[in-house]
């Protein structure tokens, strides 16, 4: 059995990396690593949205695998996105942790066999409150029933696979986080961002005209009233990822 030391873990990375990002972080595989890693582990990087990925063989290697979010949708036919569904589907069958967040949240859904598409609300910019349903609680201890997270998304899962569970919902979004038996869960928000790195992705969505420049303004207004409950998603994350299941694990 590998030691806690031993662990490798791998982030598919579906996103070019800003400028912003690398300057400040060296790219958002490190911002992952900060927000996931720990100390003795082992992470790799496989830049999926540029067609690079692990073999078959080297799936075995690892303990667990991230997908990160992406400006593409997760309903594309892209190559690369359908090479991705292939590949989790091997790992679910392979039984591998893999936790996807945001678009990978809903290219996780869509290689089980849901739906994902446009939500009918337009974008979701800022903090959102995410209610718990009482089913996390029972594989994973010291849950708070609200938790706030970052959202920047304007897809959404329509509709969990077959033998998923939906876990937590917001006011906006029906499905927020589910999961598929103990080894995959999605999470439509983003655990790994700070806010600054959301203000920099809300200019650049008004540079390429996704969203107009009022809506951008509102939503940074809001953004200065709300904070996101960072150390709490982290520490799920990280509890899914590693196996842990209580809060205590990291809040200590």
């Amino acid at each position: 059995m590998k030691s806690f030391e031993e662990k490798r873990f791998a982030l598919f990375l579906a996103a070019k990396d800003s400028d912003y990002v690398k300057k400040l972080y060296g790219g958002y595989f490190n911002v992952f690593v900060e927000a996931f890693g720990d100390d003795g582990e082992r992470w790799d990087l496989y830049r999926v949205v540029e067609g690079e990925f692990p073999s078959l063989e080297e799936l075995e290697k690892y303990d667990g695998f991230v997908i990160s979010g992406s400006p593409h949708n997760a309903y594309g036919d892209e190559l690369w996105v359908q090479q991705l569904c292939c590949l989790l589907q091997n790992l679910i069958v392979m039984r591998k942790k893999v936790l996807g967040i945001c678009f990978g949240h809903q290219v996780l859904c869509r290689a089980l066999g849901g739906r994902v598409g446009k939500a009918c609300g337009g974008w979701d910019i800022g903090v959102r409150k995410v209610v718990f349903s009482k089913s996390l609680h029972h594989g994973i201890q010291d849950i708070p029933s609200i938790a706030p997270i970052i959202e920047c998304h304007q897809d959404v899962v329509w509709e969990v696979p077959i033998g998923a569970e939906v876990i937590a919902f917001s006011e906006k979004t029906r499905v927020e986080m589910f999961s598929f038996g103990s080894y995959a869960m999605g999470i439509q928000g983003h655990p790994e961002y700070s806010k600054d790195i959301l203000n920099n992705l809300i200019e650049r969505l008004v540079n390429n005209e996704s969203i107009d420049r009022a809506y951008a303004d509102a939503v940074k207004a809001k953004l200065m009233e709300s904070e996101p409950d960072t150390k709490f998603w982290k520490m799920l994350c990280k509890g899914f990822l590693k196996g842990r299941n209580s809060a205590r694990d990291y809040l200590e």
